[in-house]
C-alpha cells in the first residue's frame, strides 16, 4: 500500500452550496445476501417470499438500513468524496423498495459551516415510478487536507 498515491474528495473550501451527485442502483439477490449475511440479520421480510406474500408489502423488502449504506458510499466515494466522515443523519423511507428496484439517489450540499469543518447534505431517492423512498439529511465533515509528509520529516534535521 505504500508508495500508492491516493485520491481524496472535495475539501470545505472546494464544495459548494447546491452542489450535487446523482447515482442509480439497482439491488440485486447477491447484495442483499451478503447485507443479510454479513449483519446476520434473519429478518423473514427481507428474504422470505412465502412470508412476504403474507404481509401488506406483498413481496420481500430492501432493509432500509441497506440503502442508508448505498448513501454512506455515496458520500465517501463521491460528493464529498474519499476522507469524508458521516457524523449524524436523519432518514425517513416513505415508501419501501423491493428487490431488483432501481433506486435514483442525489446528494446536495444544503449548507457549509467552515468554522466546524461541517457540511449539511440532503438526500432523497426514487424509485423507477419516480416515488421518494429515502429522505433526510447528512452532516459530514469533509476531508481535510493532508500534512505534507515531506514538510516535517525533516523537522530533526537542520
Amino acid at each position: 500500500m505504500l508508495g500508492k498515491k491516493r485520491m481524496i474528495g472535495k475539501k470545505i473550501d472546494e464544495l459548494e452550496i447546491g452542489e450535487c451527485y446523482w447515482a442509480a442502483h439497482t439491488i440485486e439477490d447477491k447484495e442483499l445476501l451478503l447485507y443479510l449475511g454479513l449483519t446476520d440479520d434473519a429478518n423473514p421480510l427481507y428474504i422470505q417470499h412465502d412470508y412476504a406474500s403474507q404481509t401488506p408489502y406483498k413481496r420481500p423488502l430492501v432493509p432500509s438500513v441497506m440503502l442508508f449504506g448505498m448513501v454512506s458510499t455515496m458520500v465517501s466515494m463521491h460528493l464529498p468524496g474519499p476522507g469524508s466522515h458521516i457524523t449524524s443523519h436523519n432518514m425517513t423511507f416513505p415508501k419501501p423498495v423491493y428487490h431488483y428496484s432501481e433506486v435514483k439517489f442525489n446528494l446536495e450540499v444544503q449548507s457549509i459551516d467552515m468554522p466546524n469543518h461541517l457540511v449539511v447534505l440532503s438526500v432523497t431517492g426514487f424509485d423507477s415510478n419516480g416515488d421518494q423512498v429515502i429522505c433526510g439529511s447528512l452532516h459530514v465533515t469533509p476531508p481535510y487536507k493532508p500534512e505534507s509528509m515531506t514538510a516535517s520529516s525533516l523537522d530533526n534535521f537542520y
